[in-house]
């Protein structure tokens, strides 16, 4: 009896060994941060990653290597992200025109320059007329005029194939801005108070304007001073003695002859 329990005990082991071999292995389970490690999205960040870093690694190395070529790319990239943040805009285009036509508006029509006076009012008319356009090109901006309004109904501002043609455009630019500046705008407006059409009836060599010289400027400061030093007696006597004996001499010399004659 005992030695048919015993078999009975091996026979169930046996069994219940064969079935735990057979049965398939239970899912072990993950944590969630384990899930998100491993997961498509991580990998793909985690190889950009190492990328980027590879790729930083090799512009020091490179920068290191060559360092004058490292410094022009540099500088270059630096002007560009100057030019990029300096760019002006529409806005300050606008605010710059109204400027300017406010000082025109405050001198006389006489004495207006005929250049300026005739920029203005060109671009006030077209600025009106709703005609202005205004081109980013990311390091400058271009201001042009286009034949009509943005809100305009018209077939012929409306039609693609009527719109301005590419080889016409360099006519209709009127600006080039760059570094916060509108260069043209700027050119134009030099010396916008003086009328040049005053001075063309005079000779070439008084309408040309030439900056004094050092010593010049010298020569006016010095009598400048001299103007404001009280005159002393002294002076005022020496130049009466001066104008005395000048008047005996002109006397003299005028009673010669007569005594000559008389002789």
């Amino acid at each position: 009896m005992a030695s048919l329990r015993a078999a009975t005990r091996m026979f169930c082991a046996a069994a219940e060994t064969a079935a735990a071999a057979a049965a398939p292995a239970a899912p072990v389970r993950r944590s969630r941060w384990e899930r998100v490690k491993n997961s498509k999205a991580v990998g793909w960040c985690r190889g950009l990653v190492t990328d980027y870093k590879e790729a930083c690694k090799e512009i020091v190395v490179g920068a290191w290597a060559r360092p004058a070529k490292a410094t022009v790319y540099l500088t270059l990239m630096g002007g560009a992200g100057a030019c990029f943040y300096t760019n002006p805009d529409q806005s300050s285009f606008e605010a710059a025109l109204v400027e300017h036509s406010n000082q025109l508006g405050l001198l006389s029509p006489w004495i207006r320059n005929a250049k300026s006076d005739g920029h203005i009012q060109s671009l006030v008319k077209f600025h009106n007329e709703g005609r202005l356009r205004h081109a980013s090109l990311g390091v400058l901006s271009l201001v042009y005029w286009a034949n009509y309004d943005t809100d305009s109904t018209l077939y012929e501002a409306q039609c693609s194939n009527l719109s301005m043609p590419w080889l016409e455009f360099r006519q209709r630019v009127l600006d080039v801005g760059f570094g916060s500046r509108w260069w043209i705008l700027n050119s134009k407006m030099q010396d916008y108070d003086m009328n040049e059409g005053e001075f063309k009836h005079l000779p070439a060599h008084m309408q040309v304007s030439s900056p004094p010289s050092v010593q010049e400027v010298e020569k006016n400061e010095k009598l400048h001073k001299d103007s404001w030093l009280a005159l002393t007696m002294e002076a005022e006597e020496e130049e009466v003695h001066e104008l005395d004996s000048v008047e005996e001499k002109v006397s003299e010399e005028q009673t010669e002859p007569l005594k000559e004659e008389q002789t």
